[in-house]
């Protein structure tokens, strides 16, 4: 993107807090009570100070342009040489209460920051960070309480030369928005501190995992259920353990049913060894039992599930072949058995159906489609979301907004994460290891995780009418402990996962599990 660089222009400095910066000429700043020109059509393209709004720093980097969202025109902020820039509009005689400003971004990345914020509104400033997305448009939201009558609508650059970010169609309406989970799974945890693990807080304390998420404003946890596994691990034993640790945190519980011994996933999901030869009608069964045994027992010492999953990234049925998506019927069958048992303990548990198709529209579309024509009951849809594997943000933003709307359910993110270095600190190559494997914009750092982890929440918290719930971390606490590999039958087997714990391999919280504090 090339641009001729503008004319800086002489500023008047604020002369109290909470006043418009006014670029000169001065009739470019009028205070409204409701949002001037939120896409940028007013002027046309080249235009250095779009209508209705003002600008402070280097101007000559904030310009609208050609290649609008939803119209012709949108803002751009971008320079040949580093620059600083702020767009901004002050709003004044506003109704005190809840706000919120939604706008469509797009980011090459590589900014010191780029952001949107709601600021003098009374409170706290309110900020969301532009994802870094250079083709799909992403729509963002920023919620802000105005108590003083007043709210400053900030678009902000502090960006490299060549850094570019464009924003087009920003509405400011009354509503608000947050996430409801911040949660990540940590079924590994118990296996890694009976070999040996160590959790420490960023002081370098040695301390207790749970309480140290908690303390990061983790407020749910994910654990899943094998059947019979070889080690003895993830079962009902060690789940009810987990369970109390979890809710004496003050966490709520998510309960990931596997219906096997061993990972299910959308590669494999096999019966249970207790389960093999059974016929349909009999499986049916096993899963009711299954799932009301393990519930009931959470329940029977006082630690309930909040929520429960009917199965693990399901894109092809489960309990093959009986239970494949070749033959919905079945698959309905057992899924419906399985929703009946959570609902039979405790009616109030939220149960949740989890593919791991973050990115792809039609395939959602297609499962939930035959989901629901083949009757199949369920409260909420949990989506697998990996950057490297499942498409970029734009697409993942796409089918997690259509499944909300279509199917009139709150959706969450049951799985993300991301690397924070690429090195191994085992002998097992680590799954996501080379540069190429990464999301272009988000390097594998500690800040790059901490990036990718408050952009997904970004996109879960815009999904409209306020059905984004939250997010799971995958496996926040998988670090690399001798003995606790990927594999229950082989003792020796590593992890390739612990690049993407948030714990470093000097054991310590990472500074990303800031991310738990979104809004």
């Amino acid at each position: 993107m090339f641009h001729p660089r503008r004319t800086l222009r002489a500023l008047l400095l604020p002369l109290a807090a909470g006043l418009a910066l006014t670029a000169l000429p001065a009739q470019t700043a009028q205070a409204a009570s409701t949002l001037t020109n939120g896409g940028f059509e007013a002027d046309g393209a080249g235009t250095a100070t779009p209508g209705g709004w003002s600008e402070y720093g280097d101007t000559g980097a904030s310009f609208s342009e050609s290649g609008g969202h939803g119209g012709s025109y949108r803002l751009s902020h971008w320079a040949s040489t580093a620059y600083k820039v702020e767009t901004y509009q002050y709003l004044s005689g506003l109704t005190n209460g809840a706000y919120k400003l939604t706008a469509w971004v797009r980011s090459s990345g590589g900014q010191k920051s780029a952001y949107i914020a709601l600021k003098n509104c009374g409170g706290t400033e309110q900020r969301t960070d532009l994802p870094v997305s250079t083709s799909g448009w992403i729509r963002i939201v920023v919620p802000v309480n105005v108590t003083g009558n007043q709210c400053t609508i900030s678009v902000n650059s502090d960006a490299n030369a060549g850094n570019w970010i464009n924003v087009d169609d920003l509405t400011f309406t009354s509503g608000t928005s947050g996430l409801s989970i911040k949660g990540a799974d940590i079924s590994s945890l118990p296996k890694s501190e009976a070999k040996g693990g160590v959790y420490k807080n960023s002081s370098g304390a040695t301390g207790d995992a749970v309480t140290i998420l908690k303390n990061a404003g983790m407020n749910y946890a994910r654990l899943k259920v094998w059947v019979n596994p070889a080690d003895g691990y993830n079962n009902k034993t060690r789940v009810l353990a987990a369970a109390k640790r979890i809710k004496a945190a003050g966490m709520k519980l998510l309960v990931d049913f596997h219906y096997s011994d061993n990972w299910a996933d959308p590669g494999k999901q096999t019966k249970p060894a207790a389960w093999a030869g059974h016929s349909y009608s009999q499986l049916k069964t096993d899963v009711y039992n299954h799932t009301y045994d393990v519930l009931n027992a959470l329940k029977a010492q006082g630690t309930t599930a909040d929520m429960v999953q009917v199965g693990n990234e399901i894109n092809g049925g489960m309990l093959w072949n009986e239970g494949s998506t070749s033959n919905w019927s079945q698959l309905a069958g057992l899924l419906n058995s399985g929703y009946d048992a959570v609902k039979a303990v405790n009616s109030s548990t939220t149960v949740a159906l989890h593919l791991a198709k973050g990115g792809d529209l039609a395939g959602t579309r297609w499962w939930f489609d035959s989901a629901v024509s083949n009757g199949v009951k369920f409260d909420a849809i949990g989506l697998s979301y990996y950057g490297y594997w499942h498409g970029p943000l734009s697409d993942f933003q796409t089918t997690l907004d259509d499944a909300a709307a279509r199917y009139g359910k709150p959706v969450f993110v049951a799985e993300t994460a991301y690397p924070f270095r690429l090195d191994s600190d085992d002998s097992l190559t680590n799954q996501i290891d080379t540069t190429g494997e990464l999301v272009t914009g988000y390097p594998a750092t500690v800040a790059g995780q901490t990036a990718w982890m408050n952009t997904v929440a970004n996109i879960v918290e815009a999904v409209p009418n306020g059905r984004g719930l939250g997010v799971f971390y995958w496996e926040a606490t998988w670090t690399a402990v001798t003995g606790n590999g990927w594999d229950p039958t082989d003792a020796s087997s590593g992890n390739g996962w612990e690049n993407q714990a948030l714990f470093g391999y000097d054991d310590k919280a990472l500074s990303s599990m800031s991310w738990f504090s979104h809004r």
